[in-house]
């Protein structure tokens, strides 16, 4: 049996004597001064009373559990605590090691399974890991469930390594359950007393592993603490590092798009990669001030460069559909004396927005006042395909995979017709990572517009892309 599914019981069963033990003790007072009387008559109203109030008692104590049962603490499906449950009996056991498991594919599983399938593949997934705990010496473990694919481990066991090569172990033997296909995500910490916020902590970790290999996802120790105190402190200071990526025409192999990528300056560390930091600014509500501060350097810098030189960087599609941040946005694009076609707005999203029509127009009104939008890694997913079907975008750039690709017959043949679907369009096209002469050869022949990568040049630092464009300038 679960901890938790002991742990309810044990709460219905005090819950039933709470409610149950003081009527029980006033029926006992009344029987007991009834029969102290001498002349005892046991007429039928008597009787009649007697067995009403046995009744109610029977009823309150029955009508009590059904209430705590709808207000249960564990999960229908799995028998494992709900996550606010979890917190709390964490809480009360002073847990020290968490971690947290994903099912990374749920979303697929839900779309090829059915409901039972589904169910039944999730009570065997609890049940084996439980086992699995158990097996490893793990004899107090309490286990949650967190949404619909996170699953929470927390144990008085502050040994966290056993626990981490343990949890690797299940996730290894049990990527199929059933006839279910399982890719599983993980993270594990110690446990501050903030139990909520060493949760938010573990997603966090979940996600920065996702955006890095897979064997320093799962050996590398990273300390979510040390990332947002570094991510807080570069961020207030404005210690931010540019560097500059020219793009090629085709045509006429000028350069006069520069793509921006950003990175965070850690003090007596090494600076910060966006995988990094980026999970950590969206779980603090900071990634609004963060993309307005990139905003705001890129006009500065426009207003100092080549007035046919534009910038493109990423801006988060959470930041462009808050209506504070678009008119932060328009103010400081107004306020500059730059022509808006200079600023292109990268959008890189893995599912499309549940209201299209409403981020659209938000996209339309920022095209209203000039500015270029592009499609980053246009292919990798199916959402890029569906906004282009409904937005006339200006430019797209497509995934490095089908430039590092590119010698696949398949592959050139997806993006060529993706190409000339563009230019049917009148969308600027750009491949990305063409590091090899022959890339270059095979894009030239696909009509690429723009290139990018160490074909063209090495990315710029930005006091050296300010001397590149003044020596050419003069």
């Amino acid at each position: 049996m679960l901890v938790s599914q002991k742990i309810e019981r044990e709460r219905k069963f005090k819950l039933a004597l709470r409610a149950g033990l003081p009527i029980l003790a006033l029926i006992g007072l009344i029987v007991y001064s009834v029969f102290q009387e001498e002349n005892i008559i046991l007429n039928t109203l008597v009787i009649v009373l007697f067995i009403a109030m046995c009744f109610i008692t029977v009823y309150f104590i029955f009508f009590i559990i059904e209430l705590s049962a709808s207000e249960k603490m564990i999960d229908d499906v799995t028998n494992i605590f709900k996550e606010q449950s979890f917190i709390k009996v964490a809480k009360k056991y002073k847990i020290d090691v968490i971690a947290l498991i994903e099912i990374g594919n749920f979303d697929t599983i839900e779309e090829f399974y059915n409901t039972f399938e589904i169910e039944n593949m999730l009570k065997i997934f609890v049940n084996k890991l439980n086992m699995s705990l158990k097996q490893n010496d793990f004899n107090f473990t309490i286990m949650g469930r967190r949404n619909h694919n996170g699953f929470l481990i927390a144990t008085k066991d502050d040994d966290k390594e056993k626990l981490l090569d343990t949890i690797k172990v299940f996730t290894d033997k049990n990527n199929k359950i059933n006839t279910i296909d399982i890719e599983y995500n993980f993270a594990i910490t110690d446990s501050t007393k903030l139990y909520d916020k060493t949760i938010l902590y573990l997603k966090d970790l979940i996600k920065i592993q996702k955006n890095t290999s897979k064997t320093e996802s799962l050996e590398n120790n990273i300390k979510i603490e040390d990332i947002e105190k570094l991510t807080l402190q570069a961020l207030e200071h404005k210690n931010l590092i540019f560097t500059y990526k020219p793009l090629m025409s085709l045509k006429d192999n000028n350069i006069n798009i520069y793509e921006v990528f950003v990175k965070l300056k850690a003090n007596n560390s090494e600076d910060l990669l966006p995988r990094f930091y980026l999970p950590i600014l969206n779980s603090l509500g900071l990634s609004r001030e963060y993309d307005l501060t990139i905003a705001k350097h890129i006009v500065r810098m426009l207003e100092k460069i080549d007035k046919n030189v534009s910038i493109a960087f990423n801006l988060s599609p959470f930041s462009l559909r808050d209506v504070g941040f678009q008119k932060k946005l328009l103010k400081i694009i107004k306020s500059s004396d730059i022509n808006p076609s200079r600023i292109i707005i990268q959008l890189y999203e893995k599912k499309t927005h549940h209201d299209l029509s409403g981020y659209l127009k938000i996209l339309e009104s920022l095209r209203d006042e000039g500015v270029r939008i592009c499609i980053d890694n246009f292919g990798s997913s199916n959402s890029s395909m569906d906004y282009l079907r409904h937005f006339n975008f200006d430019m797209i750039q497509f995934d490095r995979d089908y430039t590092q690709n590119i010698y696949d017959d398949k592959t050139s043949s997806i993006l060529s017709s993706m190409v000339e679907m563009s230019k049917k369009n009148s969308i600027i096209t750009i491949a990305k990572w063409v590091d090899k002469k022959e890339q270059k050869e095979l894009l030239e022949a696909f009509d690429i517009d723009y290139i990018q990568g160490f074909e063209v040049h090495k990315p710029l630092y930005e006091d050296e892309f300010l001397n590149k464009l003044q020596k050419e300038n003069s």
